[in-house]
């Protein structure tokens, strides 16, 4: 659409022209549940919205957003202005502006099956229709005319016509409702990303939540369908241990009046932090039995968006360069938060093991940036919402923490709401006051760390004497760009009863490329030495020999949770590099992970096995690797603890891994009843993923399938169902699958993804190869057809990972080279899924 890619430059250029006083929106949203389909053109509804701005050069001239299929009148002033002319699709041109002015246009808008805008969903179950909004970082334009860019905030004020027997919500509270005409407070002044509707027949439940003179009214919902699982005591729970916390260490009163949190069908994301009113992805409602640490990801996501209510929405970056002013807190206090205040106090293990993969990922790709990125356009802002941002940002954060200390790190946090409370930030204001209150220079701290790319690697390099004691133990560091680094060093030893446990820690500041820890010098020579120990700051460890080969025989001994987590995580990272091959890897997975006691660990060591057999073992090895893979998770999955969730972790790793005529009959026979594994209760969620497996070896047919979903017929169910039948090893089946993601928009997201998700399964290669030459041919009309969302979705998900061979590489090199004005964003995508190829034939070479 032309102009719907807003620069940085025209929102800087917007922002210096306008205030903005306050939005009056109202919507009409009964079309919503008409049961006749639109003869032509996307379903919609009637959006009116009043505008008042101030413009500091009257007589200047400048446009509102609006993706809309079409608009019925312009006003300005009142002045009529012809949208034939003045509305391009996604702009509206305003000429001749005054110093103050109001801007009225009214218009029909498209709901949404893609998870931007206006989202609408019928659930297949009882065929209800639940409508919710998403507009990250820039679709608040496809539901109402704005000023789409995070530094206009404004006050809002909602009004809502909606069919008899919903319930609607926005981010103010419920003011008036009358004749199915829903009215709600003004805002305090707020991004147009974060505003929020939310309507339809949802099941919801309310509490209260007090702190001294402070009442704040919880809601929580999901659909009707979810009400049985919904266990919203919980969600209350840690919402409250959330308040209490970030009152007490903020001291600034949560400033958004109540407090709802939606669960959401078809969401994009995991959650977004709409000022008063959050929303999830439903799959947070756990329709069987779950680990914890499933619920520790949920409660992590609770705490996550909270935390935005201060570091986003009170304060919000100017421009998505600084989008991790609020991401990388968010994510931090994510997990602080879950250690400080709540029942998950190991929450670091889950942070160093699994959200720092994520981040040491993202950051040696050749898409990787800065932590402040440079972001040209609104197209560079949905990438930007990556590994780097979250993960790395918030990794970082924790190192920020050791260096300045944590009394001086919250006093600034609470400094900078003090001074910036409803305002927008750039990088130096957040730097000046952390400056202020720690005395050290943070500039030198954002050059090594926000201003510059890629992860350092630390490797010990021991030296002992004769009677084994350490003479000198040095931290040397690689990379492109050194930076200064505090850690922990510990050194470890095997005791007598078998356990592998520290005897000696030792901080130190890590700088250059060789540091000496002179404390440790003198001690006797460790089993293990464990660079970053406590996993204070953010980098890859790298072992010495000696180390490297006590791992090999006792890893499972090592006592403590974090150790062994970084331990399992530098490991992946050799492995991903080329430096230990796949099937190490593999085999320390089968002789280690039985004992791991964090399940979040054991389920991403489960992940990172199957994508090392998958990626990085050598081809001729493949099949054997995946059939010991199968054996060493059946194996344990029968020596775990009956009904407990080490149990339902091995049973869906087995699954996932099932590779033989014999493991496909057990999944058959737990499926039927006619076998049991004592204390394994195969609920509905365990039998699709025990089903999955069946359909991609062609096992069980399509009618199997058909009576499974009305066994489950429910979103859920269907969303199975469709993966499932997109699994099947057949021809045919694959032709369908590319049709309808590829040729057709019919689909919404959640069955896009299912679809492709579905069709790329592993032991499938020579079905999916005539498709490698296709994906090339299309790419570039689906990013210019499709939604920014769908575009990433099958961009991403389509690439021919699985055909991997010179062929492929030199395919996507080919297009790269032929394709130089291709859309950056697009280019980025292809560049990312080509570097974990060239990765991948890397580490196979290494495995071989």
């Amino acid at each position: 659409m032309p102009g719907e890619n807003l620069s940085r430059d025209e929102a800087r250029v917007r922002a210096e022209l306008l205030s903005v006083d306050g939005y009056e929106v109202v919507l009409d949203l009964r079309s919503a549940v008409d049961e006749a389909e639109p003869a032509e053109g996307p379903r919609t509804f009637r959006s009116v919205t009043t505008v008042r701005f101030r413009a500091a050069a009257p007589g200047a001239s400048s446009f509102a957003d609006l993706i809309a299929p079409s608009v019925n009148s312009v006003t300005l002033n009142g002045r009529a202005l012809d949208p034939a002319v003045v509305f391009d699709g996604a702009r509206i041109a305003l000429d001749g502006l005054a110093a103050e002015n109001v801007l009225v246009v009214d218009a029909n808008c498209a709901y949404s099956r893609t998870g931007e805008g206006m989202h609408r969903f019928v659930d297949p179950e009882d065929g209800e229709v639940y409508l919710y909004t998403q507009y990250e970082p820039a679709d608040a334009r496809r539901v109402y005319a704005n000023f789409e860019q995070p530094d206009l905030k404004a006050p809002y004020r909602f009004e809502v016509s909606a069919p008899e027997g919903w319930t609607v919500w926005s981010n103010g509270a419920e003011e008036s409702r009358e004749g199915g005409v829903w009215r709600f407070a003004e805002t305090a002044p707020i991004s147009t990303y974060i505003t929020c509707v939310v309507a339809g027949p949802y099941h919801y439940v309310t509490d209260t939540y007090t702190r001294g003179d402070l009442t704040i009214p919880l809601g929580a919902m999901c659909r009707k369908g979810l009400a049985k699982h919904f266990d919203a005591d919980d969600v209350f729970l840690v919402t409250k241990q959330g308040f209490d916390l970030f009152h007490e260490i903020f001291d600034y009163p949560y400033p958004f009046g109540k407090y709802d949190q939606a669960f959401v069908p078809e969401y994009n994301l995991g959650a977004m932090e709409n000022p008063g009113m959050v929303t999830f992805r439903e799959e947070y409602i756990f329709r069987g039995k779950v680990t914890q640490a499933s619920y520790e990801r949920r409660a992590n996501v609770i705490l996550h968006e909270m935390a935005h209510m201060w570091f986003g929405d009170l304060v919000t970056m100017k421009w998505w360069d600084d989008l991790w002013l609020k991401e990388s807190f968010a994510d931090f206090m994510g997990s602080f938060g879950l250690v400080e205040a709540t029942r998950f106090d190991q929450a670091w293990v889950t942070f160093a093991n699994n959200r720092k993969a994520w981040a040491y990922r993202a950051d040696q790709l050749p898409s990787t940036h800065p932590i402040t990125a440079d972001i040209r356009d609104l197209e560079d802002a949905k990438l930007n919402f990556d590994g780097i941002t979250y993960a790395k940002g918030a990794a970082v954060l924790k190192q920020l923490v050791a260096y300045v200390g944590r009394d001086a790190f919250l006093d600034g946090a609470r400094r900078y709401f003090k001074a910036h409370a409803y305002g927008n930030t750039t990088l130096d204001d957040l730097l000046s006051v952390l400056g202020e209150v720690s005395g050290r220079d943070m500039a030198e701290w954002s050059r090594a760390w926000l201003q510059t790319a890629g992860v350092n690697a630390l490797t010990p390099v021991v030296t002992t004497d004769a009677a084994g004691r350490l003479t000198e133990l040095a931290v040397v560091q690689e990379g492109d760009e050194l930076r200064p680094h505090r850690v922990a060093v510990g050194l470890y030893r095997l005791e007598a009863d078998g356990s592998l446990v520290r005897y000696a820690r030792a901080e130190a500041d890590v700088a250059g490329v060789r540091t000496v820890v002179g404390e440790l010098a003198g001690l006797e020579r460790p089993d293990l030495v464990l660079v970053n120990d406590e996993d204070l700051t953010y980098c890859k460890i790298r072992f010495d020999e000696a180390s490297l080969a006590t791992l090999r025989g006792h890893l499972g001994d090592l006592t403590d949770p974090l150790a062994r987590a970084l331990c399992w995580s530098a490991l992946w990272n050799l492995t991903r590099d080329a430096l230990m091959p796949a099937r190490d890897f593999l085999s320390l997975v089968l002789a280690h992970a039985g004992r791991e006691s964090d399940v979040g660990v054991l389920q991403q060591l489960h992940a990172q096995a199957l994508s090392a057999v998958t990626h990085y073992a050598a081809p001729d090895w493949r099949e054997q690797g995946g059939r010991e893979l199968a054996a060493g998770a059946l194996h344990e999955l029968r020596l775990a603890e009956p009904g407990s969730e080490h149990q339902l972790t091995w049973a869906r790793f087995f699954a996932a891994s099932a590779a033989s005529e014999g493991d496909f009959q057990l999944l058959l026979g737990l499926l039927e009843g006619s076998a049991r594994i004592d204390g394994l209760e195969v609920d509905q969620e365990l039998r699709w993923d025990f089903l999955l497996p069946l359909a991609a070896h062609g096992v069980v047919d399509e009618a199997v399938l058909a009576a499974e979903l009305v066994r489950d017929d429910t979103a859920s169910g269907k969303r199975h169902q469709v993966r499932c039948l997109a699994a099947r090893p057949s021809a045919a089946v694959k032709d369908q699958a590319w049709a309808v993601v590829v040729e057709s928009d019919a689909l919404s997201n959640a069955l896009v993804e299912a679809t492709i998700s579905g069709m790329q399964q592993s032991s499938q290669r020579e079905l999916l190869a005539p498709y490698a030459g296709r994906y090339f041919e299309v790419i570039e009309r689906i990013w210019a057809e499709r939604s920014i969302q769908i575009g990433i979705d099958v961009v991403k998900g389509l690439y021919p990972m699985l055909q991997d061979s010179q062929a492929t590489l030199d395919a996507t090199d080919a297009w790269l080279t032929s394709r130089p004005d291709a859309a950056p964003a697009l280019r980025r995508l292809v560049l990312e899924s080509r570097d974990d190829l060239a990765r991948a034939l890397r580490a196979q070479s290494r495995d071989a």
